[in-house]
This record gives structure tokens, sequence and C-alpha cells, in this order.
């Protein structure tokens, strides 16, 4: 397990000539694009991505929003311990401790969803245990004392799950955990007790969203204990038409029941959009081949862009690509592009704070860079 290096700092160095800086920004750009967003994997023109997070906290201790500063910083120096006694499965793993770097790289982590927001706010002697590719990490001390969390491309709900839980089998046989044998894993907000697992999958729904079908999913997911939430989850917004799809329950349930309970109904959520997909192709194929060539159009030449503005494009360029109206511009390129224009990745590849009109500006010119490469 490694302690940090210079890809989590991201100020500016004043002294750093044009070529140097550059350089600088080239290397941030690297780490801003994490494997997740690639494009890769099963039904990758619906699905964006799988994740598996799972909660747990060591027995005797007081869950982290009860805990003292002091004792936040004993759970903090036992996970260590904890994950130094497997050096070996460890040795590919960044260790991060939050209050050691800057807010805006901490946005970054949130952008990338590598962190949650409450972490961000939150975050004293907290960590993150990250693996080199980013797909599998360990949160620690957010709203548990413990949150392992595997994210892959495309629908793989069933590969996130299988390695989230060897982690998981992993770090249980150095540590104790909190379990009760007819509530099952304690865990800080009762939603999540029982398993403590969170399944969800992020889904591109334009076609549901033009055609005006979405409210009806919404509806009909609540009643088979789903929740659909934007992409940062519990209270953000629907931007770019893109959706988290999440388990509610997890208590009275095993963990293959949750996971594959999401697949099912994602496997229909994909099915309904390719048709609403198709439909809108039969009946106005101009129609969604000028969309998307005007979105694509805007982003290679504004000036200034709003970032719910290019979600929005990006999502129209997608609908566009899937739908072979649009060449020469790959999956990956536009999803790597809903990180690199949130407000704190423009920052990170800054190296200082912007201001708002400067993040706009600054977004543009960095969509146009990525587009061009």
């Amino acid at each position: 397990m490694k302690e940090k290096d210079e890809r989590w700092i991201p100020e500016r160095d004043p002294s750093m000539g044009e070529h140097t800086q550059a350089g600088c920004e080239n290397r941030r750009l690297e780490k801003i694009c994490s494997k997740f967003l690639e494009g890769t994997g099963p039904e990758a023109d619906v699905v964006i991505s799988s994740r598996v997070r799972l909660a747990r906290n060591i027995r005797d201790h007081l869950f982290p929003p009860l805990a003292s500063n002091l004792q936040r910083k004993n759970i903090l120096q036992l996970c260590r311990e904890i994950l130094q006694e497997e050096e070996e499965r460890f040795s590919r793993f960044q260790f991060l401790e939050l209050d050691s770097i800057s807010g805006v790289f901490k946005q970054v982590l949130v952008e990338k969803h590598l962190i949650s927001p409450l972490m961000a706010r939150e975050n004293v002697c907290s960590a993150l245990c990250l693996r080199e590719d980013e797909t599998l990490g360990i949160m620690i001390n957010e709203e548990d004392h413990i949150h392992i969390q595997c994210m892959l491309p495309g629908l793989q709900l069933e590969q996130a799950w299988q390695e989230a839980s060897l982690l998981d089998d992993c770090l249980e046989n150095q540590a104790s955990y909190a379990f009760h044998e007819e509530l099952g894993y304690l865990t800080a907000c009762p939603t999540t007790v029982g398993t403590g697992l969170r399944a969800s999958v992020m889904l591109h729904l334009p076609a549901l969203v033009i055609t005006r079908q979405i409210n009806r999913i919404l509806f009909a997911l609540n009643k088979v204990g789903l929740v659909l939430q934007g992409i940062y989850g519990e209270s953000t917004d629907f931007t770019g038409n893109l959706f988290q799809v999440s388990n509610q329950i997890t208590l009275g349930q095993s963990e293959d029941e949750i996971w594959q309970n999401l697949y099912g109904v994602t496997r229909q959520l994909i099915n309904q959009e390719k048709k609403a997909r198709e439909h809108l192709l039969n009946e106005g194929r101009e129609r969604l081949d000028d969309r998307s060539g005007r979105a694509l159009g805007v982003m290679r030449y504004a000036r200034v862009l709003g970032v719910q503005e290019v979600m929005q494009l990006i999502s129209d360029v997608r609908l566009g690509l899937d739908l072979g109206l649009v060449r020469d511009i790959s999956a990956g390129t536009l999803n790597k592009l809903l990180a690199l224009t949130q407000p704190g990745c423009l920052q990170y590849l800054k190296g200082r704070e912007l201001s708002a009109y400067e993040q706009d500006l600054e977004r543009a010119a960095q969509v146009q860079k990525f587009l061009d490469c």
C-alpha cells in the first residue's frame, strides 16, 4: 500500500514554465479519465457503469456520525493496520488521507464517484484506499467505518459484486464487524442495515426522456423497491439524461437477490430505451441527425459552456453516435467529457481555483481540445 504521490496534488506551482505546466496538465488529464468511463462493457450504449457498495462497521466502536475526532482517528489507524496486514493484496492500492488534500481535489474525487459528497464535507480523519485502476476502493470514516466500492464500465453488476465481496471477505478476516444474528450488518443509516449492500447502475436514457416515458418508469421502479436518482445520488438533478437506479431495500434479501433484481430491471430499462430510440429514428431520422449534429457543432465551436448545457450536448451527441448518425467520435471520449467538464476537474486541470465564468470559458476550451485529440 502506497502513500500519496504527485497525482493527488492539484495545486499549481507558480514557478512552472508553460511547457512544464502543459505536461502537468496532460498528466492530470490522465488521472481524471477513470476506467469506468471507457465506454466498454456489456450494453455500453445504454449503461455507463455498474457499482456495488458495501457498508461495514467495526464492532464495539462508535459509528462515525457519533464518534469524536480522537475515536475517528483510532478507527483510521485500525483500518490502516488491517490493510497493512494484507500487504500483498493491497500493493496496488493508494492510501489518501482526505484532510491532507485541497478542497478542489476532494471535489474531483466526488465528481469521479470515488468518494461521496458527505465524505468531502466531513472528512476529519477520513481516508480513501484506492486501487490503481480506480475500479475498487475503500472509504474509511464516511457515514460508516468502511465503505467498500467496486465500479465497472457497462452492465457488470455480478462482476462488481464478486470483486467487492472478495475484498470484504479479506477485511473481515482481520476485523470483527458489527453484526446482529437477526438484523445482519449494523450500519449508521437504517436503510442499509442487513446486507449493507447498495447496488446501482448509471444509465443514459435520452429516448425515454424525449418520448416522455420517464415519469411512468420512475413510478414503476418505486413499486419494486428501486429508486431513480441523479448521477451524484440523492437530491441531485437529472442532467444530461443520466440516471442512477439503485436498490432501496437491504434487509430481508440476500446480496444475490439484491443485485439480480436490479440486473433484471436494468435489462427491461435497456430494452425500453432501445425501443424508444428505434421509434424516434423511424419517426424522424432527420430531426435526430440535426439534433446530434447541432450539439456536436456547439461543442466544437462554442466559447462559453455551462456545466448543465454541456451535459445535454454530450447526451445529444451520444444518442446520435449510438444510432449511427454520428461518426469519428467514441463513446469513451464522450464519457470522459462527463468528468472532464465538471467544476472540480476543470480547476484541477488548471492547477488553480476558477470563478464560475472562468470555468465556463475553460470548459469550452477543454471540450474542443479533447475532441481534437
